[in-house]
């Protein structure tokens, strides 16, 4: 499907319910803890970052009177569901097992899951490279549900955010840790990372890694996920998307 097609089947869509949609303040909740390059609390207080700057832009182009709300991660699904929020954006992929508490807008971007380590350690992303070390994953993630149904051999350390995995990997207590490819991008080009190497992406399961990250609602809010559904399709089609991503990388994070 093409952009062209999606963003007039969306904005047809949201013609309809946008102004059901639109009546209030639409809390997007994103993940309390950082999560550069993504989202990040700046010296001001103020959250910055990639996919802060595409909900703004999706919000906008939507026309949705949007305001930021952080909730702590393994809280956020729920916070979604006990209307404390009404929207997720807080690079959360779309999985069928997901799929079965909430709903998902089109995905708004995609990239790899990455197996990151010491420069010094001889190996790749495969179980077998990885089996007997020590492997950090956060709670509540695909990289979670990954590790344990891949990496049997392999002993796993669950931390409730990236950047304490990101931390043990620096100070040697783990051997390794597996993230988004972008994430750890990101910190393996800083000081903190530059002990350590992307070694590889692990073997893609659609079922487990989903199909890109999404904007989760409630399930049953059609009218919501119709107008992100626009939003998405507008900044994609109008080159928002592109100018905003050429930012933070040096190559598109979305694929069709």
């Amino acid at each position: 499907m093409t952009l062209k097609t999606i963003l007039a089947a969306t904005v047809a869509a949201a013609t309809l319910v946008a102004g059901a949609a639109t009546a209030e303040q639409v809390k997007i909740g994103i993940a309390a803890e950082a999560y550069p390059p993504f989202a990040s609390v700046d010296s001001s207080g103020t959250w910055v970052g990639w996919e802060i700057e595409v909900i703004d832009a999706v919000c906008a182009a939507a026309e949705l009177d949007c305001v930021i709300t952080p909730v702590a991660w393994d809280g956020i699904i729920p916070s979604l569901t006990g209307k404390q929020i009404d929207a997720i954006m807080a690079s959360m992929s779309i999985t069928a097992e997901r799929a079965k508490t909430i709903d998902f807008s089109n995905a708004y971007y995609n990239t790899p899951a990455v197996i990151v380590a010491d420069k010094s350690l001889d190996i790749d992303a495969s179980p077998e490279s990885l089996a007997g070390k020590i492997i950090g994953i956060q709670a509540s993630t695909i990289h979670q549900a990954y590790a344990q149904a891949y990496f049997k051999d392999s002993e796993l350390r669950v931390y409730q955010t990236q950047d304490e995995a990101n931390q043990d990997l620096f100070a040697g207590r783990i051997d390794a840790t597996q993230a988004d490819s972008i994430a750890m991008a990101d910190f393996v080009g800083s000081d903190a990372g530059g002990c350590c190497e992307i070694k590889g992406a692990v073997a893609n399961d659609e079922a487990i890694l989903g199909k890109g990250v999404g904007a989760g609602t409630r399930q049953g809010d059609e009218a919501l996920q119709a107008a992100l559904n626009a939003g998405i399709a507008a900044i994609l089609a109008d080159g928002t998307h592109e100018k905003i991503t050429a930012r933070y990388f040096n190559a598109s994070i979305y694929s069709e």
